[in-house]
């Protein structure tokens, strides 16, 4: 029995010993960039952003990439960033809704234990304040469809949301990670195809106005469907809104993918999700003017036009 208990706390020990490892530093390997294809200049006025902050979870930076430290604490924002154009308004992601009580406690253990909330005006509500009916909306486009991002959807009724198939298939799937995208119901949801040739590297892609100024292209990994959307403003400037992929931008730009228990937890593909993170790291290489947001980096999101700022 001694020898039992001792090779049991040896296993123990190697087992804990591989999980911290799984926190060190690695950043991953990237290849000489290709160059990249520029789309023509957009020339379309009236194109704006607008980031809406609607909620935060704190966290720790070791949970978020490969070599950052658990000491540091991180803000995980959540929101949404409008996208205002001649023919229609768009809003990407939705923030924490009126029902995120609720919907927390439907969140995996792990998420329950090591991170806590906090609330913001929901993305409804902050329309509304800034004299946009949220019932105006074109539509809201998902990154993919966590619950984070689908939160408040609870606040628009009726408004349409855009996913490729492969995102729908997974809300109706009857993964755990897709139940609260399910429970808000699918009838609103609108499925668009990647019916447009090549972008910035990416094989197929989407153009929701037809003009270039906002561009979708599949990046699935995160969740089978999950998406980057290119946004480039009538000011000349091009933003990557890449949801998941990176939660912070360290992810991007060393780059690192999360750690091994994180990526196993959320990532229904991480050899994907790695992939696309050299592949973000090479586009900033040549675009260095590109502004990639992660979702969730709020140091990101406060250098954004915010909506109501003058």
């Amino acid at each position: 029995m001694k020898r039992i208990l001792q090779l049991l706390v040896v296993v123990l020990v190697i087992g804990l010993g591989a999980l911290a490892w799984t926190f060190t530093p690695a950043t991953l390997p990237v290849p000489p960039a290709t160059a990249v294809t520029l789309p023509p200049a957009m020339t379309t006025q009236g194109v704006e952003i607008r980031a809406i902050l609607a909620g935060k979870m704190m966290s720790r930076a070791g949970m978020a990439y490969r070599g950052g430290s658990m000491l540091e604490e991180r803000v995980f924002g959540m929101g949404g960033i409008l996208v205002q154009h001649p023919r229609g308004t768009l809003l990407f992601d939705t923030g924490f809704g009126s029902a995120v009580d609720e919907q927390f406690k439907m969140t995996p253990w792990l998420m329950q234990e090591t991170a806590r909330y906090e609330k913001e005006p929901t993305v409804a509500a902050q329309l509304q304040s800034a004299g946009i009916s949220p019932s105006s909306l074109t539509g809201v486009v998902l990154t993919h469809a966590h619950w984070d991002h689908v939160s408040g959807l609870v606040d628009l009724p009726g408004v349409p949301v855009f996913v490729p198939q492969a995102e729908l298939d997974f809300i109706n799937s009857g993964d755990p990670a897709s139940a609260l995208a399910r429970q808000i119901g699918t009838k609103n949801y609108q499925v668009y195809d990647f019916d447009g040739g090549p972008y910035l590297g990416f094989e197929k892609s989407h153009d929701f106005f037809g003009d270039g100024s906002v561009v979708v292209v599949p990046a699935p990994g995160h969740t089978p469907g999950s998406i980057f959307a290119f946004i480039t403003t009538s000011d000349g400037r091009r933003y990557a809104l890449i949801g998941d992929t990176a939660w912070q931008s360290e992810g991007v730009d060393l780059p690192a993918e999360k750690p091994w228990l994180s990526r196993t937890l959320v990532d229904t593909d991480p050899a994907e999700v790695r992939a696309l993170l050299i592949k973000l790291h090479q586009l900033k290489q040549s675009l260095p003017n590109l502004i990639v947001v992660p979702a969730h980096d709020r140091r990101v999101w406060e250098t954004l036009p915010r909506l109501g700022a003058q």
